[in-house]
C-alpha cells in the first residue's frame, strides 16, 4: 500500500543554484544587453560614418555605392599632392598658377592585336558644377592652359578572363601629358581647378591613372577630371572647400556658409538664454507660490504643449510684422514656447529641500534673493540640461527661421541655407556632393554638444547637486 504524501513533500523544492552557475548567468544577461546596446551603436555611428563618406565623394548616388575610393586612398592622396605642387606649389590645395608644368599620365590597356592609340586630350572650358559658381566665374584654365604628349611607353600584361578564367595577354601603353601655364599668359591669374578629357577608343580601357575621373561618358569614350591639380586636401575635401567659396551672393561675391552659421550660432545663443530665465523663473513660481489661479496657468501650460506651431505661425508672423522684427534674428529669438523647458525646472524645485530656503528666509533673504543666490546655483544640473535642449532645438530649428527670416540671402539660418543650397547651388542639377557637405557641417556644433555633455542629457540624478 503505497504511503500518502504530505502536501510540503508533493510540491517539488525549488532548488537554488551554485553561487558560480548564479555569476555565470548574471555574466551572459549582461553580455547579451552589451553586444544589444553595442549594434546599436554601431548602426547609428555607421549611419553617421557612412553620411561623411557620401559627402566626400564626386557622386554620392554612385551605385553600387564603393567603400574605397580615391579621397580615401592614401595614393591618390600622394599623387593629388604631386599635381597640386607642380600646379602651383601648393601640395595641400593645389591650383593652377602662371610658371606651372604638370605632369599627367595616364595607362591605356587593349586586347593583342589592337592597336593602344593616343587619345585626344584637351582642356576644356568647363563651368563649376553649381550655377551660382559658374556665374560668378571669372577665368578658365582653358584660357591660360596649353597640353601636349610628352612621352609613351608600351609594355604587355596578363588580364584573366572572368567569365572563362582564361588569362589573356593584353597590350599597354602609357602617355604622359604635359600641362603648362602658356609662356604669353605669364601675368595670367591663379586657378583653382584645372580640368581635362581624354576620348578614346572603345576598344581600350583606360587601366591607370594618378586620380580617378571623375566621370564616363559615351560608355567608357570619354573620360573627364573635373580637376587633375587638386591638392591633397583639395581632393579629399573638395565638397566642403565648395560649400564655402560656391555658396555666394551674386551681386558681392561674398561667400554666405559662414554668415548662416554664425546666424545660427547667435539665435541659438540667444534662445538659449532666453529659455534658461523665463524657465527658471516660470518653474519656480508654480513650484513654490501658492497663489489663485495657479492651477489654471500650469494647466494653459501643459495645453500649450499640444499646439503646433504652424496653428499660431499666422498670427505671430503679423504681430512681428507690425513691430518691424522680421528678417531679424530677434523674430526667431523670441517666438518659442517654454512650455516644456518650464515642467522640466517645476519638477525639479519641487524636489528641491525647502528646509534650505526656510533657513535663509529665517536669517533675513527675501524670495528673490532665495531664488537667484540658493536656489540656482544648486539648479545648474537642471540648467544645464535646459540650456542643452534649447540650443539644440533652436540650432535644428527650421519652421520658424523659415517663416520670419526671408531675406537678404546672407540673413539665413544654416538650416534655411541648406534648403537653398539644394534649390539654387546645384541640387536641382544633381550635385549631392554639395548638400551632403553642407548638411554635414550643419551638424557637427549638435554633435559635439552632444558628446561633451551626454552625461548631463541622459541623467537622471538632477538632485545630486544640491549640497
Amino acid at each position: 500500500m503505497m504511503a500518502r504524501l504530505t502536501a510540503a513533500e508533493a510540491v517539488p523544492s525549488r532548488r537554488r543554484l551554485p553561487a558560480s552557475a548564479l555569476r555565470r548567468r548574471q555574466l551572459a544577461v549582461s553580455a547579451w544587453l552589451y553586444l544589444t546596446f553595442l549594434a546599436v551603436a554601431t548602426i547609428l555611428a555607421g549611419t553617421f560614418v557612412l553620411a561623411f563618406m557620401a559627402s566626400l565623394k564626386v557622386d554620392p548616388l554612385e551605385r553600387p555605392f564603393r567603400l574605397y575610393f580615391d579621397q580615401l586612398n592614401p595614393a591618390a592622396w600622394i599623387a593629388a599632392a604631386r599635381l597640386g605642387q607642380e600646379g602651383t606649389g601648393d601640395a595641400l590645395w593645389g591650383g593652377f598658377s602662371p610658371g606651372a608644368k604638370v605632369d599627367f599620365s595616364v595607362t591605356y590597356a587593349a586586347p593583342v592585336g589592337t592597336t593602344v592609340v593616343e587619345p585626344n586630350a584637351e582642356i576644356p572650358r568647363r563651368r563649376p558644377g553649381s550655377g551660382i559658381a559658374a556665374a560668378l566665374m571669372r577665368d578658365y584654365a582653358a584660357d591660360y592652359a596649353s597640353i601636349a604628349l610628352k612621352s609613351s611607353s608600351s609594355a604587355a600584361m596578363q588580364v584573366r578572363d572572368e567569365e572563362t578564367g582564361v588569362w589573356e595577354e593584353w597590350q599597354t601603353r602609357t602617355f604622359v601629358y604635359e600641362i603648362t601655364y602658356r609662356t604669353d599668359r605669364r601675368n595670367g591669374p591663379w586657378i583653382e581647378r584645372t580640368p581635362l578629357n581624354l576620348t578614346a577608343p572603345p576598344s581600350q580601357t583606360l587601366i591607370d591613372s594618378p586620380i580617378s575621373p571623375s566621370r564616363s561618358e559615351r560608355r567608357g569614350r570619354l573620360l573627364s577630371w573635373d580637376n587633375i591639380t587638386p591638392g591633397a586636401l583639395g581632393l579629399i575635401f573638395n565638397n566642403y572647400r565648395r560649400v564655402i567659396k560656391e555658396t555666394a551672393d551674386l551681386q558681392t561675391g561674398k561667400s554666405l556658409f559662414g554668415s548662416w552659421l554664425v546666424n545660427s550660432l547667435a539665435i541659438a545663443i540667444g534662445r538659449l538664454v532666453l529659455t534658461l530665465v523665463v524657465a527658471s523663473l516660470a518653474g519656480y513660481v508654480l513650484a513654490r507660490l501658492d497663489f489663485r489661479g495657479s492651477r489654471l496657468l500650469f494647466a494653459a501650460l501643459l495645453f500649450s504643449m499640444t499646439i503646433p506651431a504652424q496653428v499660431t505661425f499666422v498670427s505671430n508672423y503679423l504681430i512681428f510684422r507690425d513691430l518691424s522684427l522680421l528678417n531679424t534674428p530677434w523674430s526667431v529669438i523670441v517666438v518659442f514656447v517654454a512650455s516644456a523647458n518650464v515642467l522640466l525646472m517645476k519638477q525639479f524645485f519641487e524636489g528641491f529641500p525647502r528646509e534650505i530656503e526656510e533657513a535663509a528666509i529665517v536669517d533675513g533673504a527675501n524670495r528673490f534673493q532665495v531664488f537667484l543666490k540658493i536656489v540656482v546655483p544648486n539648479a545648474k544640473p537642471a540648467l544645464l540640461v535646459n540650456a542643452i535642449l534649447a540650443f539644440q532645438g533652436a540650432w535644428n530649428d527650421f519652421f520658424w527661421p523659415l517663416v520670419l527670416i526671408t531675406s537678404p540671402p546672407e540673413a539665413l539660418t544654416v538650416q534655411v541655407g541648406l534648403l537653398s543650397l539644394r534649390r539654387s547651388y546645384g541640387g536641382a542639377q544633381g550635385d549631392w556632393g554639395l548638400v551632403l557637405a553642407g548638411a554635414f557641417i550643419s551638424i557637427v556644433p549638435v554633435v559635439i554638444l552632444f558628446v561633451l555633455f551626454q552625461r548631463h542629457i541622459v541623467s537622471t540624478q538632477v538632485t545630486k547637486g544640491i549640497t
